[in-house]
């Protein structure tokens, strides 16, 4: 009697040995796991683009192809996927290599049956792990502590997004990239009456228009070639709950009649499967795009944007919210002297006047990046400007000599400037020309 794992998961065996793909997908299926095989790099990539899988057994040596290729290539088309390297070398430096381009574990072979299943039940194991883990982190983050804000633009977007979550309108999120886009749309899943019901999230550039209809409305057992098993889709996954589409703006253009079917009916058939489904979900969609100019180029359905923006909410960038830097940026720290347990507990002042000069292209994003590399190699308890590495960042950001500026606008960015590459507040004074005295009276004029 075939044995049903306690844990499932679908495999992709790559190897060009016949008799090797055999004895694993016998294997495996033996115990009730869902497997595909390939036989070559190029068939692999091509069941990539149409299939979902946990786990991938990868042969090192596949004829001309390089294993090694195949890992880094498999690592953009399928990111969530865990690999193991399988292969009859068991050089330590080629191990090392494999770990190091991403691969999960490595398996020597020839390997007994039971070293397979166990090396497949302890990936797919840490793969359930980390989908648990997402998902209890979602449900325990608390929206009202991460988007906070003291300013105004910002609480009055936060404050529309509370006023429509409890209906089941649906929303468009715009902003530019790293603004906090996925961050609000979980935040109005969490205030809204569907907030016990699932949140799943579609990251729309990572998918092709075939693998994207399969992930949202699933396939039948046989569906096209490599079908070897029936999936759900993430619409049924979220019913009754939030279907989050991440960058909307790159949906691919013949699926989008498809979606706006199912916005407009509730309505979506499985590829391969006849029969009409039904969905209660709720559309939340976020882009960094112009959809409004995509539109008129006709690469988006304007009639699927009418659909997505019943509200649109458009998140301020960080340069336009000063008031919250300073905030966030002591919450991330927090966050990560915890998580690192390194010595850092505060910023001096010229790197808290750095962090307000610099006009953060790339947002809370990378406002959080930078707080946490600052984190990891300040040996103390205060985190300097060196720490940062925003030095000529700074600089080249500053108001220049001609802009329309005020005296005063421009007396105050250069104090912070100066503050911001000096490592005392003597030598700043020096450098600008005053005694500390007054640079402390400036200071105090300007909130440096």
């Amino acid at each position: 009697m075939q044995q049903t794992p306690e844990i499932s998961g679908r495999i992709l065996l790559v190897d060009d040995e016949t008799a090797i793909l055999r004895t694993f997908r016998y294997c495996l299926e033996d115990r009730g796991y869902n497997v595909v095989t390939a036989s070559s790099a190029a068939q692999a990539e091509a069941i990539l683009q149409r299939q979902v899988f946990d786990l991938c057994f990868l042969d090192l040596r596949l004829g001309e192809d390089n294993g090694l290729d195949v890992l880094q290539q498999m690592r953009l088309t399928a990111p969530w996927m865990r690999v193991v390297i399988v292969t009859a070398h068991s050089a330590i430096d080629t191990a090392v290599d494999a770990m190091q381009a991403g691969a999960a574990d490595y398996l020597v072979k020839p390997c007994s049956p039971e070293q397979l299943r166990m090396a497949a039940a302890k990936q797919l194991e840490m793969r359930q792990m980390a989908a648990r883990l997402e998902a209890l982190e979602g449900e325990m983050q608390k929206p009202s502590d991460s988007l906070g804000s003291h300013s105004p633009a910002m609480m009055n977007v936060l404050e529309t997004a509370r006023q429509v979550a409890d209906t089941d309108a649906n929303i468009l999120i715009l902003g530019e990239s790293g603004t906090g886009k996925g961050e609000l749309a979980r935040a109005i899943h969490t205030w809204s009456r569907r907030a016990r019901k699932a949140f799943v999230t579609i990251n729309c550039p990572s998918l092709s228009a075939e693998l994207m209809e399969s992930e949202l409305f699933g396939h039948n057992r046989g569906a096209f070639t490599g079908a070897s098993e029936s999936t759900l889709g993430r619409v049924n996954q979220a019913d009754g709950g939030t279907l989050f589409l991440d960058e909307i703006g790159d949906f691919p253009l013949p699926l989008q009649p498809k979606l706006l079917r199912f916005i407009q009916d509730k309505e979506y058939e499985r590829i391969g499967d006849p029969v009409t489904r039904r969905a209660d979900v709720r559309i939340l969609a976020a882009t960094n795009l112009n959809l409004d100019e995509m539109v008129r180029e006709g690469r988006f359905r304007e009639d699927l944007l009418y659909r997505l923006n019943v509200i649109t909410l458009t998140l301020p960038p960080m340069r336009e919210r000063p008031e919250d830097i300073g905030a966030l940026a002591e919450r991330f720290l927090a966050q990560f002297v915890r998580s690192y347990g390194r010595p850092a507990r505060g910023f001096s002042e010229a790197a808290s006047a750095a962090l307000r000069v610099y006009r953060w292209p790339g947002n809370v994003r990378e406002l959080r990046n930078v707080i946490e590399r600052a984190s990891i190699i300040c040996p103390q308890p205060m985190i300097e400007i060196s720490h940062l590495g925003l030095g000529e960042q700074v600089a080249s950001n500053a108001p220049r000599i001609g802009e329309q500026l005020s005296l005063e606008q421009l007396e105050k960015a250069h104090i912070a400037g100066v503050l911001s590459n000096s490592d005392t507040l003597d030598q700043a004074a020096k450098t600008l020309g005053i005694d500390a005295s007054t640079l402390y009276r400036k200071r105090k004029q300007y909130g440096l």
